[in-house]
């Protein structure tokens, strides 16, 4: 009885472990199988992408990731299909596709790439800056965290070369709101664009000319401290620029600035060369 009974469960281990290798081997084949689907998904995705059938390559490429989410291809297979999107102005569909990865693979080492080309759907979105702020701000918080997440990357180059172009437009906007306001002689709101500019943007090109307009504004309001504390800051870091000129004129009447001079000179020798016809 006792060697039957062992005989028994020798045999029901065996069964046990022959039907366990079975499953591992099936199992073994089924991955084998859905990573090969995985990759011609994948293929047939990037083929459609540079063929320019970007719908196409972007299904393509969700499926290859439902296929075989465990693979090293499927957050590639992500960032190609926000990519693909992308490349045609899909911007929304792009984002989305984006807000997954950032979810499902918040540690992959193309994590960069993913913030950058998040920023640049909202960059490329810009249609009127001079209606619509909101994608050149939601941009530049964007390049502004890449910036400062990925300091050595080839992506915070290009992205502090966007904040830069971006501080461009902002500041461009705020001077020509200020200017706006002289017109309408709303002097306080055309000062605080003004400053704006200064506090904000003061590594734009619009720094020079946002001096002499508080220059200019606080003068004509009897502010003359105020308007020479920026005339003074303007001559020491300005002191060559057309602005310095314009604003000392306001301070002495008599004086003539170099390009009215170059002005009148190009006037005289027009006069000139009329006379020679």
């Amino acid at each position: 009885m006792k060697i039957s009974f062992k005989i028994l469960f020798f045999l029901f281990l065996f069964f046990i472990i022959a039907c366990s290798s079975k499953k591992e081997k099936i199992s073994i084949l089924e991955d084998e199988n859905l990573e090969l689907q995985m990759i011609d998904a994948y293929k047939e995705g990037y083929e459609e992408l540079e063929k320019g059938d970007i719908i196409y390559a972007a299904k393509k490429f969700n499926e290859a990731e439902l296929l075989y989410p465990q693979s090293e291809w499927a957050p590639k297979s992500v960032l190609l299909s926000a990519y693909a999107y992308y490349s045609q102005n899909y911007y929304d569909e792009a984002l989305g596709e984006l807000d997954r990865f950032f979810k499902k693979y918040p540690k992959h080492k193309n994590i960069d790439y993913a913030h950058f080309l998040y920023a640049m759907c909202y960059y490329e979105n810009i249609i009127d800056e001079k209606k619509d702020l909101e994608p050149l701000i939601l941009s530049k918080k964007r390049f502004q965290f890449i910036v400062k997440n990925y300091p050595d990357t080839d992506f915070a180059l290009d992205s502090q070369y966007k904040i830069n172009l971006i501080n461009d437009v902002l500041a461009s906007k705020e001077m020509y709101l200020g200017k706006y306001y002289i017109k309408k002689r709303k002097w306080a709101a055309a000062i605080n664009r003004f400053k704006n500019v200064l506090e904000n943007y003061d590594t734009t090109i619009y720094v020079e000319e946002a001096l002499h307009r508080l220059v200019e504004t606080n003068y004509k309001i009897g502010l003359i401290e105020e308007s020479a504390k920026y005339a003074n800051l303007l001559g020491y870091n300005y002191q060559s620029s057309e602005w310095y000129e314009q604003s000392y004129k306001i301070f002495n009447k008599e004086y003539i600035p170099s390009f009215e001079i170059k002005k009148e000179k190009k006037s005289v020798f027009q006069k000139f060369k009329r006379l020679l016809k």
